[in-house]
């Protein structure tokens, strides 16, 4: 009985008995982790998750609509439904198709006076938890766009929106947009594991947010036009290209990211602004506020982006007696995890070629 009390109280080998039940939890929470991953599967990743409507003045009181509704394969869509304003009438029938993650549907309606007046109406928001986008383009280029939500579902539609309302609009679909791409958001988190120091990581956030910044910009200006299938496939190489570097620093072998972090950054950051670019092609801007809706969707972007670092980093802080007892080849799992979640992201983006 001394024996096992001496046991029980020697540090050592209390250390000893829990390293392989962390070492268990780890490798359970790389699994889970994976799992969750490849079933979010972003195949088409940059695409914003919510429903969006487009009504484009053609001639003078007739309209182009446009009503996308995620959707997962050919059957399954949110059950969404939009109520046009009570003057419109259909003069086609909807152009039904599949593209990407969402339903779509074309037609034309006249509306008798115009849309100046008019209610639209999105039912469904509070069945599938989702929000709903809703643009208007007139002749004269004005525009107006709102985000309907379950508690604020309908529009009034009026004069062209002001500049508040377009920051905001922009600042919630940006903040949105980066907390829920989860491929860029495991590309700095692998950054994260392979920097040391607040100073270095400060530099490579910010030559990571330099960087797809300025293609983000020149994207959507149109000055810069490349086709967004093979960049998402980069996208995820580039977390299979850091996951490897975080590998190679562990066994102790030179690597350019731990050198180097806001080079590695700067570079697949270039690649990363065509990516959030490509969400906001989906839903255009507006033509009257133009710079201050590109720049709202970027701070949204940064805000969406520093707030995942700073949980992140108190993640770590809270864990830092776990992680300090667990054994060398736990830290391994993280990085293989990840590696092989982007891997897959790789070989289903190509085949989307």
């Amino acid at each position: 009985m001394p024996s096992v009390t001496r046991d029980l109280a020697d540090p050592t080998l209390s250390t000893r008995a829990i390293r392989p039940l962390l070492a268990c939890l780890a490798l359970c929470l790389a699994l889970c982790l994976a799992l969750c991953l490849a079933w979010a599967s972003p195949g088409n990743a940059h695409q914003l998750r919510m429903a969006y409507l487009q009504l484009s003045e053609s001639t003078r009181d007739t309209y182009d609509v446009l009503w996308k509704v995620p959707a997962s394969g050919d059957d399954l869509r949110m059950d969404l439904t939009a109520s046009l304003p009570a003057q419109c009438k259909a003069l086609s029938e909807p152009r039904a198709s599949i593209d990407g993650g969402a339903h779509s549907a074309r037609w034309r309606i006249g509306c008798a006076g115009g849309l100046s007046g008019g209610r639209i109406h999105i039912a469904g928001l509070s069945r599938t938890a989702s929000d709903a986008l809703v643009r208007i383009e007139s002749l004269d280029g004005s525009d107006q766009i709102a985000r309907l939500v379950a508690d604020r579902p309908e529009l009034v539609i009026g004069s062209s929106p002001g500049v508040v309302q377009v920051a905001a609009t922009y600042l919630g679909l940006g903040i949105e947009h980066i907390l829920l791409g989860i491929d860029h958001l495991l590309f700095v988190l692998t950054l994260m594991m392979i920097v040391r120091g607040t100073r270095r990581l400060v530099a490579t956030v910010t030559a990571f947010t330099l960087a797809h910044s300025i293609t983000l910009a020149a994207a959507t200006l149109g000055l810069v036009a490349i086709p967004i299938i093979p960049v998402e496939a980069i996208i995820a190489l580039s977390i299979v290209f850091v996951a490897r570097e975080i590998l190679r620093m562990q066994r102790g072998h030179a690597s350019l990211t731990a050198s180097a972090p806001w080079l590695v950054a700067f570079a697949f950051g270039l690649l990363h602004g065509f990516g959030f670019a490509s969400a906001l092609g989906e839903i255009g801007l507006p033509q009257s506020r133009i710079p201050v809706a590109l720049l709202f969707f970027n701070l949204g972007v940064e805000a969406g982006q520093l707030l995942f670092v700073a949980v992140v980093l108190l993640l770590r802080r809270a864990l830092r007696d776990v992680l300090s007892n667990a054994p060398p080849s736990a830290a391994r799992v993280p990085p293989y995890a990840i590696g092989g979640v982007a891997m897959f992201w790789v070989i289903e983006r190509i085949a989307a070629f």
